[in-house]
């Protein structure tokens, strides 16, 4: 039995979009959340490029995956960011213990 390329990146983007999604429901660590975001939308940037292949338009689904690595990289250093003022303001990275932040 052979598997084609497009079977096997398309069971790879499923486990990453299953992964991602798995780690979001189950954590409460700020930076874990962003890591599991992160592990999300590489999942989406890989159904981008095979759309891209299987559609015939592989300049097309490329473009789009460099795009959303750029956004994805914005994403995750302002992420971090908030991340680590939050840890010095509050002390505590559990998303539970942020609610003390509303006034």
């Amino acid at each position: 039995m052979t598997v084609s390329i497009p079977t096997i990146v398309l069971i790879t983007i499923l486990g990453l979009i299953g992964i991602g999604i798995y780690a979001l429901l189950t954590t409460r660590n700020l930076i874990k959340v962003i890591i599991a975001l992160q592990i999300l939308v590489k999942g989406a940037m890989l159904g981008l490029v095979l759309a891209g292949r299987l559609t015939g338009k592989e300049d097309m689904g490329q473009s789009l995956a460099i795009t959303v690595i750029i956004a994805d990289t914005i994403v995750a250093v302002i992420g971090m960011s908030l991340a680590v003022q939050v840890r010095r303001v509050i002390g505590t990275l559990d998303l539970t213990r942020l609610t003390s932040l509303r006034r």
